[in-house]
């Protein structure tokens, strides 16, 4: 590792670090939850649509939220919570659950890799984020075949499509082909 990779690596992890700090900051302190174990203890999670999964708008508002949840008094601490958990590379941000923003917790990535042949190649696009330096805000996707991961595609031979159902929960079962559920 050169000296600008590991300054460049260090100010990344700083800026991981000030993130969260501010994010417990404005959500009232130690008392709050932390976004990326909410994904991780859960899997799958929902933004802040309504769904078959929890939804991190609402973890953090600590409440059901009522039409958008920007509008929401605490909107802002869901905003960097939100962030927080595009930002980890722990965490897959796709449409998965019913076209929605769902993110998904590296665990579960051998799941998705060994059911991927069966579910749309769109809801498992990763969801990135870019700002150019005039402020203009843009999305893109990554297609899933050029974001899989070597890791868990060497995982995927030991579960079973069933296996991998049962990893993601009984939602993903909609979304297959019905002689797939069951092997």
């Amino acid at each position: 590792m050169t000296a600008t990779d590991a300054t460049h690596a260090n100010a990344s992890s700083l800026a991981k670090h000030t993130s969260r700090l501010k994010l417990e900051q404005s959500c009232g302190g130690n008392n709050t939850m932390d976004p990326i174990r909410f994904v991780e203890r859960h899997g799958v999670v929902l933004e802040g649509a309504r769904g078959p999964r929890p939804n991190l708008a609402e973890a953090v508002a600590g409440e059901p939220i009522l039409g958008n949840w920007w509008g929401h008094k605490k909107g802002r601490a869901i905003f960097r919570a939100t962030r927080a958990v595009r930002d980890s590379d722990q965490i897959l941000v796709c449409r998965l659950v019913g076209g929605k923003i769902t993110y998904v917790h590296r665990r579960l990535w051998p799941a998705i890799v060994r059911l991927a042949k069966f579910v749309d190649k769109k809801s498992i696009a990763a969801v990135r984020e870019e700002h150019s330096g005039s402020g203009a805000h843009r999305v893109r996707t990554i297609s899933f075949p050029r974001l899989e991961p070597a890791d868990p595609r060497r995982n995927t031979k030991r579960i079973f499509n069933h296996e991998a159902c049962q990893q993601l929960g009984n939602w993903i079962k909609e979304n297959l082909p019905e002689e797939r559920r069951q092997r």
